[in-house]
């Protein structure tokens, strides 16, 4: 049986704003292990889209606000896994990218019970509405322009999902680095049950 993981990272902006992926993450992301890739936009470059086809054949993609040439790509998609539906987007869509019930109405308008948004190169997860809503930041720590606050540093992240039946497990990683600039990967795990009463 194939891997059941499914990788969701964004807002690369390589080589524009970052040189790489950081190599203590493409060490954690080998092929073979990875089911399904969703690439929340801004990948930028070809280089980066054949390391994550590498990853996994099965790779989704929906176009980013930096993406200029790709125009051929959807600005959402929906996959299925388990008996959750999950939604992906850049976000520049979206009016209000930190907005929580902005966000839950794109969420209905998709039909899902997981929403994955980017654009802001900051990892969020958090359920609202019944639904689970997670951003992956941005995996090569590139800044954003107009979306963190002024001295805030990105961290580098991406994140797994592992889906069985209406369960979702995410695992958050996040390359942080202490006071004498050491660099280490963190994990957090966050969990979602799909609600089977159906919304409020």
């Amino acid at each position: 049986m194939s891997s059941r993981l499914v990788l969701v990272i964004g807002d690369l902006h390589i080589p524009d704003r970052a040189l790489d992926i950081p190599s203590k993450f493409k060490k954690l992301l080998t092929p073979g292990k990875i089911g399904q890739t969703l690439c929340l936009g801004n990948l930028t470059d070809k280089p980066t889209y054949e390391y994550l086809r590498g990853l996994s054949p099965d790779l989704k993609i929906v176009r980013g606000i930096y993406d200029v040439d790709a125009h051929s790509l959807p600005l959402s998609q929906v996959v299925t896994h388990g008996s959750l539906r999950i939604g992906f987007m850049e976000g520049f869509t979206a009016v209000g990218r930190e907005e929580a019930d902005l966000l839950l109405a794109e969420a209905n308008k998709l039909d899902v019970d997981v929403l994955c948004w980017g654009g802001t190169h900051r990892f969020d997860a958090y359920e609202y509405g019944d639904k689970f809503f997670v951003n992956p930041g941005s995996a090569t720590g590139a800044m954003s322009i107009g979306w963190q606050a002024d001295n805030e540093e990105v961290v580098p992240s991406f994140c797994l999902m592992d889906v069985q039946g209406i369960s979702l497990t995410l695992y958050v990683y996040q390359l942080r680095k202490d006071a004498s600039g050491v660099e280490s990967v963190g994990v957090e795990k966050v969990t979602f049950t799909k609600s089977l009463l159906g919304g409020t």
